[in-house]
C-alpha cells in the first residue's frame, strides 16, 4: 500500500468555517476521515500556517513517503520555497485547491505549484483530496 503524505497549508485548519460559500462546511477533520475510508494507502496528513514547517515536511518526504498531495492555501501564489522542495521530492505530487483558483481574483490564477505537481485539481470542493488519491493510487500501483 502507498504511502501518502497529505499537506494542508495557511487558513485550511479554519476549513469548515471560514467562507463557507467558497470552501464548504466540511472541516478539515472530515476531510481526513473520508480520505481514510477509502483505505487507498496509509496516509499522513499534516497542516500548518508556516512556510517554514511546510518545506520542512515536504524535504522530510524525500526517500520517506511515495506521493504527496498538497493543498498550499495562499502559498501556491507566492512560494517559490515550496516549489523548491518539491522539485527536490522525487514521487508524483497533486497539487488541491477546494474553489476554482481560476475563477476568483486575478493573482489567484498562477501557482507556483503547479510548476511541479503531476496533477492539479481545482474547484472540487473537498471530493479533490479524494480525486487526488484515487490518481496516485492508481499511478503508484
Amino acid at each position: 500500500m502507498a504511502d501518502i503524505l497529505i499537506l494542508n497549508g495557511p487558513n485550511l485548519n479554519l476549513l469548515g468555517q471560514r467562507e463557507p460559500h467558497l470552501y464548504g462546511s466540511d472541516t478539515l477533520v472530515d476531510v481526513e476521515a473520508s480520505c481514510r475510508a477509502m483505505d487507498l494507502a496509509t496516509l499522513e496528513f499534516r497542516q500548518s500556517n508556516h512556510e517554514g514547517q511546510l518545506v520542512d515536511w515536504i524535504q522530510e518526504a524525500r526517500g520517506a513517503r511515495d506521493g504527496i498531495v498538497i493543498n498550499p492555501g495562499a502559498y501556491s501564489h507566492t512560494s517559490i520555497a515550496i516549489l523548491d522542495a518539491l522539485n527536490a521530492y522525487q514521487g508524483p505530487v497533486v497539487e488541491v485547491h477546494i474553489s476554482n483558483i481560476h475563477k476568483r481574483e486575478a493573482f489567484r490564477h498562477h501557482s507556483y505549484v503547479s510548476g511541479r505537481a503531476d496533477a492539479v485539481i481545482a474547484g472540487l470542493g473537498v471530493e479533490g483530496y479524494r480525486a487526488a488519491l484515487r490518481w496516485l493510487a492508481t499511478r503508484l500501483a
